[in-house]
């Protein structure tokens, strides 16, 4: 029989590819408790412990908590809020209706468009979606006010770091997207995340500000920089990724 040799997700995923890298002096570096994939008799087989489906699920969650946390500065420091945040309230001041269950409703409408484009939702999409919301709401009554613009900037520049860690975090874990960036990866391809996500942004920005919602220098950067943001993470922390759950079932 042929001797096995593995190779770690990482490897696998190095610059977004689908095909596998071999190279041993790298795997022995990497880290071994993420799923592996072995050549038996010249076949890929994948190798799935519990303790890598329960990495995968840990950075999910922490990445979601990250990307809440981020959020709430966000929406602390008052200089704009994300584009799909913008929608939603734009939806709120015309239709009355209270924000969370719009919110609801126009994630599943992101959701189902982006099924329909062949993005299949997974349990990371029902964690970002339901997770993010709890996050924020917690730190919205734990960030303290802030009234000067300096402190208001300062706090802006951290959560926007903090939103581009965790949605790389979350989406590397492969197990499902939410709503915004479910959308923006049904057009990837043949339009790159990194422009697909800033697109969405930017349409999602100017009809929430059509419908009455505010929108700030941080709503700019939103979709100036954040999809750019979170390829760069992506591409240079590889050891993040871990291949899609349909590869490891």
């Amino acid at each position: 029989m042929m001797a096995m040799a593995t190779i770690t997700a990482a490897d696998m995923y190095r610059s977004g590819c689908e095909r596998p890298v071999l190279d041993p002096s790298v795997t022995a570096r990497r880290f071994a408790w993420f799923e592996t994939v072995g050549y038996v008799g010249g076949v890929m087989q994948p190798q799935v412990t519990s303790r890598s489906v329960a990495a995968r699920y840990v950075q999910l969650i922490l990445g979601c908590t990250v990307l809440g946390s981020g959020v709430a500065m966000v929406l602390t420091a008052e200089l704009g809020s994300d584009g799909y945040s913008s929608l939603v309230s734009g939806f709120t001041i015309r239709s009355g209706l209270p924000f969370w269950l719009l919110n609801a409703v126009v994630g599943a409408i992101f959701v189902g468009v982006a099924w329909l484009r062949g993005r299949k939702p997974g349990p990371g999409t029902l964690v970002q979606w339901f997770h993010v919301g709890f996050v924020i709401s917690i730190m919205l009554e734990l960030l303290p006010e802030v009234e000067s613009v300096m402190g208001r900037s300062v706090m802006l520049a951290a959560g926007l770091v903090l939103i581009a860690f965790g949605v790389a975090a979350y989406l590397a874990s492969n197990t499902g997207a939410g709503p915004a960036e479910a959308m923006a990866l049904s057009f990837d391809p043949p339009l790159p995340f990194r422009w697909s996500y800033s697109i969405l942004q930017l349409t999602c920005a100017l009809v929430g500000w059509l419908m009455g919602a505010a929108i700030g220098p941080g709503t700019v950067l939103i979709f100036l920089l954040m999809g750019p943001a979170v390829d760069v993470i992506r591409h240079f922390w590889k050891w993040l990724e871990f291949p899609p759950i349909e590869m490891v079932a």
